[in-house]
């Protein structure tokens, strides 16, 4: 690969009725986009389902990509995210009784309860990783980011960032260690 992935092309294709750029798009993006969404709704079949469904929404949306709006990139992955957690809210909504007696509750409603509060815990989590991560410095946030968001190895985030090594690794070092300190 000479040159970097052109996502807003890609989406132009498939707004196009170009079939080819899908696949591209999916084969480029597909196991990150796995990732991301398996980190939300923590299930694999489920995730996988969810990428799928991703897929065919950015193949039907891809018209309505605005650049002027922000990465075409960012518009992909914005995309997945809102489905694993609309996907989360339905599933927490769903509740099952005990056909013998209503005022009980099964088991299953139990373990959606349980799941309700792990995901406010983690809904939490996120919100004071978000306010802790804006307390770095923009580079050192966006190393962070595409090692463990984008999946990035350092040499990678170097070779994206202009960064020498031995920086990167030392920037994303102190800054996993202040996250640390901030989430405390």
């Amino acid at each position: 690969m000479s040159s970097e992935f052109d996502h807003a092309a890609v989406l132009a294709k498939c707004a196009r009725g170009e079939h080819d750029a899908l696949h591209q798009l999916y084969v480029h993006e597909g196991a990150k986009l796995l990732g991301v969404v398996l980190r939300i709704v923590k299930d694999r079949g489920m995730a996988e389902d969810i990428v799928h469904d991703a897929c065919l929404n950015i193949w039907q949306r891809a018209g309505s990509f605005d650049p002027d709006k922000g990465s075409a990139r960012a518009w992909i992955y914005s995309v997945a995210r809102h489905l694993a957690l609309n996907a989360i809210r339905y599933r927490n909504r769903e509740i099952t009784f005990d056909s013998n007696d209503p005022t009980e509750l099964d088991q299953d409603e139990h373990f959606q309860h349980a799941d309700v509060a792990d995901d406010a815990f983690d809904w939490q989590t996120g919100q004071q990783m978000d306010s802790c991560l804006k307390q770095l410095e923009p580079e050192r946030r966006n190393c962070v980011l595409h090692a463990y968001v984008d999946g990035l190895s350092h040499a990678e985030i170097a070779a994206h960032t202009g960064a020498p090594l031995g920086t990167v690794k030392a920037w994303i070092k102190r800054s996993l260690l202040r996250l640390r300190e901030c989430m405390a």
